[in-house]
């Protein structure tokens, strides 16, 4: 065989050199390519504004009131029931045959209206009867004096003896005896007709009646006949701590009026203002209250006695109170303290010391200024430095109640 025979390695070297060749320069390529649009990135990034974090997003909702200075009513709540200013048992004063009554159940009489009536025939007899024995002792007595002035007359001419004309005297005095029990068993005769008509001792409310028609009926009946109770005005009793007194008595002193509010037992619906009357003469050791009476006017008849009601006694008013909402306040180990929502968008615990409550408001003294914010609702998640975002109450309701429902989803 004619030429030389060339190696496969030797042949493939210009190959493998021209490939390599090609690989560098595609590397180079795309390593400027590369940092070329990573410098276009940079440089378009600076120049566009940044985009907004996402607001409120490691942030707690919540609700929050503003710190305001107001007149406070100073107000203490008790338990209290009416009672009826006066109660009367109507029972009649003569036994008899009831014949009518006058009244109908539950209406307001007055003092001294007729109720009912009881059969006065025998009393009339025996009025009459009384009557006729006081005539005739009458009669007799003018006689007797008659008879005495003659006696005196013949005395003095020595026509008649002394004795006879002093026993006639003696006469006369009898029968003025006999005359004055007449007029006397007459009278006592005339005011049993009259009991006989039994009128209302005090005025107020009828009760139900206890005796009927053609019942018979004495002063001694247990029941009676009806039962009344005054109710204009009604009387309201409850008991307050006694620290309270000084104040009470001080206000009852000058004359100035303690208002009294009468709230059905739920504290929904306000029944009737009053004012306090007076206070007892004693404080209730086992208790360390002591009880109050408060008078109603009652003109609607709404009131009852035995009515358990709530009730409110404004004892002042502090003017000028720097107060927060009911809901604002919280109590911790310290005591109370309320959450300030601060400019940083964060919350502050502030310890304060509780006053007088007013309306859902209360007031308040510490580390609190008027025009604070206070956290109102969602209270429960903070804690002192949390990072807060107040929103309205509502949609701060809707999304506590929504919370559980994605921690549910959580997988």
């Amino acid at each position: 065989m004619s030429g030389e025979l060339v190696p496969m390695n030797v042949a493939a070297a210009p190959v493998r050199k021209r490939r390599r060749r090609w690989l560098m320069l595609l590397l180079a390529a795309t390593l400027v390519a590369t940092l070329g649009a990573g410098l276009w990135w940079q440089r378009a990034s600076a120049a566009a504004p940044a985009a907004p974090r996402a607001r409120g997003a490691n942030a707690l909702p919540v609700s929050a009131a503003t710190v305001a200075e107001r007149d406070l009513r100073v107000r203490v709540q008790a338990i209290g029931s009416f009672i009826a200013a006066n109660t009367a048992l109507v029972r009649p004063q003569v036994g008899g045959t009831l014949t009518a009554l006058h009244f109908k159940e539950g209406q307001q009489v007055r003092a001294g209206e007729l109720l009912a009536q009881i059969d006065a025939r025998s009393f009339t007899a025996a009025l009459a009867q009384a009557e006729g024995v006081l005539a005739r002792d009458a009669a007799q007595l003018e006689n007797a004096r008659i008879d005495l002035a003659r006696y005196q007359g013949l005395v003095q001419q020595d026509a008649a003896p002394k004795q006879q004309a002093d026993t006639q005297a003696a006469l006369v005095r009898q029968l003025e005896g006999t005359v004055q029990a007449d007029r006397a068993a007459a009278d006592s005769a005339r005011l049993q007709l009259t009991w006989t008509k039994v009128v209302a001792p005090i005025a107020g409310r009828a009760g139900l009646k206890q005796a009927d028609l053609g019942n018979v009926v004495s002063p001694t009946d247990t029941t009676g006949i009806v039962t009344i109770t005054q109710t204009r005005p009604i009387a309201l009793v409850f008991a307050v701590p006694a620290q309270h007194l000084p104040t009470i008595q001080m206000r009852l002193r000058e004359h100035q009026a303690l208002p009294v509010e009468a709230w059905d037992r739920g504290g929904q619906r306000r029944l009737a203002v009053g004012e306090v009357q007076t206070a007892d003469n004693a404080i209730d050791a086992s208790t360390d209250t002591i009880k109050i009476k408060a008078l109603f006017a009652n003109t609607d008849d709404a009131l009852f006695p035995n009515q358990a009601v709530t009730v409110v006694l404004q004892l002042d008013t502090q003017a000028g109170a720097v107060t927060v909402p009911q809901a604002a306040l919280q109590r911790g180990a310290q005591g109370p303290f309320v959450y300030v929502v601060q400019g940083d968008g964060t919350v502050a615990m502030r310890l304060v010391e509780r006053g007088a409550s007013d309306d859902g408001a209360v007031a308040v003294s510490g580390s609190v200024q008027v025009g604070d914010r206070v956290v109102t609702d969602g209270t429960d998640r903070l804690r002192d430095g949390a990072a807060v975002e107040v929103i309205d109450p509502a949609a701060a309701a809707a999304t506590a109640a929504s919370m559980p429902a994605r921690r549910g989803h959580k997988r």
